[in-house]
């Protein structure tokens, strides 16, 4: 008995299946984890080290080059760039695709003991590296503080308390504190003042030291008692800095701190990272979950909890939601789950109106339980519902129907051949099982490649091969089990049409029938010419494709976008962040705008996977606009374009959007690598004038940015040997002076504050007096000007950053399409490309490709590095299935006919061909040759009653419904996905593509089967 005899003569079986699917479907719906975009693990890490005082080239050779042997020499790198800035290296790690997310965290030791070691060749003078890994913490929950009588320390001590609180929340992995600055204590003292009293920077460093020292005192023995012994004199209080006794050992007067100077206490004067939140000073906070939770349920518990700290919170102060990822996700899946809805409705219906009531029913309720299986197996698997998951059975939608409708046409026409029902059902099962599963399998095979591909695009696409897989197996197990007991159900007490001895009932003697037949016999008489028309249109499709417009991944519809500043080099940050606070200002009143969020000094927390903040730059700012609609953010754009064109000319700004999948940080990067800064220099302004001249470009800036000025002291080393004077003097003595001298640490609880020495405002900043600036002398034991010791002040210019990749210096020409003129990044590099590779580059310098070109070259090589694999065993299940090669490429013949519908489809439309467009042509590959296998092998059945041609007309005839039903089914179940910009490029591949692909399948492959086998030949029982 087989299994589907075995269900049919037993219903508790079959119900316990349904309320298993239909029951444990619906419990997964609602507890089921929720994403917007699915999770792909960013394999990238960054080396921070910081040289105080060494130039960019210094920073390089002496820091950075070491660092970056060491690291080269791991073999899990696919590639290592690095900054060397003034006092800073920042090396970003990229570890190679083929390495599972599950292997990171022992690379990431096996990397910090390879630094570890790299630190031997350091200089003196070089801070202990800092290795971040944890780029892939997203914030999903992300909310500025703020309030305009509240200072930063202030802001702190209250996200401070947010933070103790928000952390308990159960599913709640981190929470960050973003816009800290940091505080200082600062001493200051007139430099007159210290020359009078002979107050060195080294004595006053070491008196305040040896006061606020942590040491142990021991401890003495009282009876049975050990008591710690702990004596006073460390700092207290802010004011008993004051109190410090700063006169020499013996001397006869006691001199204060407080005689000579004025202490206070706040934050530093260049932080390195400043926020802003709609024009005023903020915090932000970021919270992130742990993997696996359903986001919803813990956006609801984040919020129920934040409302119950409100009545703790201080008056003034303001909570201003910027993103929340449980909003984000409701939002999304309501809106891919109304699209399921409406792609169910428009398949069910046209299952109804084509297939007739019963069928219909049949084949909806087959469906629904599908899908509610699929469901069930996901949140088994804890495969979530996200933006590609949902994708993916929208999908399926169609497909999943498709082994139901032959096994109920394979019914209802033996039935009205006037066949016994159990004898049809019987019959259909045991010729459609195998020929249905090859051609199941296939289809899946088909989302193998996406499904293999270990880069971060096939990671971000993976559920699309994981739920396919789930539901087209689930979909042909139900076909062979639910589907022939619900088909005995229905049409149990269905009249079966009497057969007359002398004919044969024609089931397919209807119009459509009867014009299909005749078409397929003038086309079997005319091979040659159907054969030839087919290839010149293929071969004008191919030529059209050409003019199709290109794309990676398009942007986001969520309403943010991001204004990201850049000023010249050197900018101070406090500059830079008054800048961008008017800017600001200025986007927070226009219509429209419900929230700003800045970030000046570097990028701001990732709250979304897809976004990549920018590395540490004073002289950067970044504005992240939230629109109450998506639709108002091109007007935006344009205006706050035009209005720092206009007020902020010396701002390079750049307008962008949120992007979908993994994206780089331009568009467009020509990447030009070599030796000399000059000669790379010369050869950027020629690729600049490049893209400039084409007119479609929003702007052109390199990574190097321009070079920045910089004094150069002209020190006599035989001046200060005489007058007892070092180059280390010097230089504190102008540290001190500008930028102020760390002299101790003041221990505040748990906040360790360095203390600053410096002179007052009106002598800290005296340029114009540089010379009359006082040194110590240790040989005099005074101090005596500068300009003893220094002949000349100098103003040179140099590279502020250096660029390498790989050990190279690289410098990066960045661009992006003006947003305005609606063109791809596609677009423009085709018109550009060409120009920038005809240039002539000296010996030793070389151009390669960057941004969407790469990332789309990578995603497209980590598709097609398992595709071969697919395909290959694709054709082996096809060859197999019929033992015969020929007709296996019969069917295979027919796949490139599908461009002729695809190219048709993108000229038509305007719709960008982009990654999910080549996910789409794979899927369609699979469904055509599903409905190859499914035709011949009818031809292979027909052949052992009938001759050749008759065999082939017949068999194309008995499949044309079903084959027809499954297009028109797949065709209109994808049209909502035309609404959605991240699937569109894929719907407009399987509609057009399968929709003409289908008729010229039912037209062509009998043809091409034709043409591969002898006429009249007759397969023998």
């Amino acid at each position: 008995m087989g299994i589907n005899e075995s269900f049919i003569s037993n219903p508790t079986r079959v119900w316990l299946v349904i309320m298993l699917l239909g029951v444990g479907g619906l419990i997964a719906l609602f507890n089921i984890g929720r994403l917007e975009d699915p999770a792909f693990t960013i394999k990238t890490a960054v080396v921070s080290v910081q040289y105080p005082g060494a130039s960019s080239q210094q920073v390089e050779e002496e820091v950075t080059l070491p660092l970056e042997n060491a690291l080269q020499r791991l073999p899990y790198v696919d590639n290592i760039t690095s900054i060397s800035a003034v006092g800073l290296s920042q090396i970003t790690v990229n570890i190679d695709a083929r390495y599972h997310s599950s292997e990171l965290p022992q690379i990431w030791d096996e990397l910090r003991r390879r630094v570890n070691d790299a630190t031997l060749q350091f200089p003196p003078g070089v801070s202990p590296p800092f290795v971040n890994d944890d780029f892939g913490d997203v914030y999903g929950y992300f909310f500025s503080i703020y309030g305009d009588s509240f200072t930063n320390p202030e802001l702190r001590a209250y996200a401070e308390q947010l933070r103790r609180q928000l952390v308990l929340v159960p599913g709640v992995g981190k929470v960050a504190i973003g816009g800290v600055i940091p505080e200082q204590v600062y001493i200051e003292i007139s430099r007159a003042k210290m020359a009078a009293y002979g107050v060195t920077l080294a004595r006053l460093a070491d008196v305040l030291n040896r006061q606020n020292m942590v040491s142990d005192a021991g401890s003495m023995t009282v009876g049975s008692e050990s008591i710690r012994l702990h004596p006073t004199g460390g700092f207290q209080n802010i004011d008993e800095l004051n109190n410090v006794l700063i006169s020499p050992a013996g001397s006869t007067h006691s001199i204060y701190l407080r005689d000579i100077a004025t202490v206070s206490q706040g934050v530093t004067d260049h932080p390195g990272n400043i926020y802003h939140a709609n024009g005023r000073n903020a915090l932000t906070i970021g919270v992130s979950y742990i993997p696996g939770v359903n986001v919803m349920n813990i956006g609801h518990a984040i919020e129920a909890r934040m409302n119950q700290l409100s009545a703790d919170k201080p008056a003034g102060i303001e909570l201003k939601v910027f993103y929340d990822q449980a909003a984000e996700v409701k939002k999304s899946v309501d809106g891919f789950i109304i699209n399921f809805l409406m792609a169910l409705a428009i398949v069910v219906g046209v299952l109804l109106i084509f297939m007739g009531l019963r069928s219909g029913i049949i084949i909806a309720v087959s469906l629904a339980l599908n899908v509610l299986g699929t469901l069930l197996i996901m949140y088994l698997f804890g495969i979530e519902l996200q933006r590609i998951s949902l994708g993916a059975l929208i999908i399926a939608l169609s497909m999943l129907v498709d082994n139901a409708i032959v096994v109920v046409e394979g019914v209802l026409i033996s039935r009205q051949q006037g066949n016994p029902l159990m004898s049809a059902i019987s019959r259909i099962i045991k010729r459609s099982a195998l020929p249905l599963l090859g051609a199941t399998v296939i289809a899946i095979l088909a989302f193998a490649p996406i499904g293999l591909s270990q880069d971060s695009t096939g990671e971000y696409c993976k559920s699309l091969f994981q739920v396919l897989l789930i539901s087209l197996m689930l979909s042909w197990v139900t076909a062979l089990t639910l589907t022939p007991v619900l088909v005995k159900w229905a049409f149990a007490n269905m009249p079966v049409p009497e057969k007359k001895p002398d004919e044969q009932a024609d089931p397919y003697s209807g119009w459509i029938f009867r014009v299909y037949r005749r078409l397929l016999s003038a086309l079997l008489v005319r091979q040659t010419v159907t054969l030839v028309t087919l290839a010149a249109l293929l071969a004008a499709s191919v030529w059209g494709f050409g003019f199709v417009r290109q794309n990676f991944f398009p942007s986001s519809n969520t309403p943010i976008f991001f204004v990201d500043l850049w000023l010249p080099y050197g900018t101070d940050i406090n500059y830079t962040a008054r800048v961008a606070r008017e800017i600001e200002q200025n986007i927070s009143k226009q219509e429209g705008v419900e929230n700003t969020v800045t970030t000046v000094g570097q990028g701001g927390m990732r709250f979304i996977l897809t976004y990549n903040g920018q590395r540490q730059y004073s002289n950067y700012a970044q504005i992240m606009v939230r629109m109450d609609d998506q639709r108002k953010i091109a007007g935006l754009v344009r205006h706050t374009e035009q209005d720092i064109q206009k007020n902020y000319p010396e701002v390079n700004a750049r307008l962008k959007r949120i992007m979908f999948g993994p994206s780089g940080d331009s568009a467009i990067e020509v990447r030009i690598k070599g030796s000399d800064p000059d000669t790379l220099r010369s050869i950027a302004s020629r690729v600049d004038k490049i893209i400039l001249d084409d007119g479609a470009a929003d702007g052109v800036r390199n990574d190097w940015q321009d070079r920045s000025k910089m004094v150069r002291p002209v020190f006599s080393p035989y001046l200060g040997r005489e007058l007892g004077v070092d180059k280390g003097e010097v230089d504190s003595a102008l540290q001190m002076n500008f930028s102020g001298s760390t002299v101790g640490i003041y221990r505040d609880g748990s906040t360790l504050m360095p203390i600053v020495l410096r002179p007052p405002a009106a002598e800290r900043l005296d340029v114009d007096h540089m010379a009359n600036i006082m040194v110590w002398s240790q040989t005099r034991q005074q101090f005596i000007p500068l300009s003893n010791v220094v002949s000349d002040f100098k103003v040179e210019w140099e590279d502020p950053l250096i660029m390498r990749r790989d050990r190279i210096r690289m410098l990066t020409v960045q661009t992006d399409p003006d947003a305005a003129t609606g063109e791809t990044s596609g677009d423009m590099l085709a018109r550009i490309k060409p120009q920038v590779e005809a240039l002539t580059l000296p010996h030793g310098y070389s151009i390669e490709w960057g941004g969407d070109a790469e990332n789309s070259a990578e995603a497209q090589e980590g598709l097609f590095t398992t595709l071969p694999i697919g395909f290959l065993m694709m054709f082996i299940i096809t060859v197999l299935m019929f033992s015969s090669v020929k007709n296996a490429i019969a069917i295979w013949l027919t796949v490139p006919l599908a461009l002729i519908g695809v190219t048709f489809g993108f000229l038509l439309t305007g719709i960008p061909f982009g990654f999910m467009a080549l996910i789409g042509l794979l899927s369609l590959s699979g469904m055509l040759i599903r409905n190859g296998i499914v035709l011949v092998e009818e031809i292979g059945q027909q052949k052992k009653e009938k001759n050749q041609t008759e065999a082939i007309i017949y068999a194309a005839t008995s499949r044309l419904r079903p084959i027809l039903l499954t297009a028109f089914t797949t065709v209109l179940g994808l049209a909502p996905l035309l609404l959605d910009v991240f699937f569109q490029s894929m719907a407009v591949v399987i509609m057009f593509g399968l929709g003409f692909a289908t008729v010229l399948t039912l037209l062509v492959l009998p043809v091409i089967y034709n043409c591969f086998h002898r006429e009249g030949q007759r397969i023998q029982q």
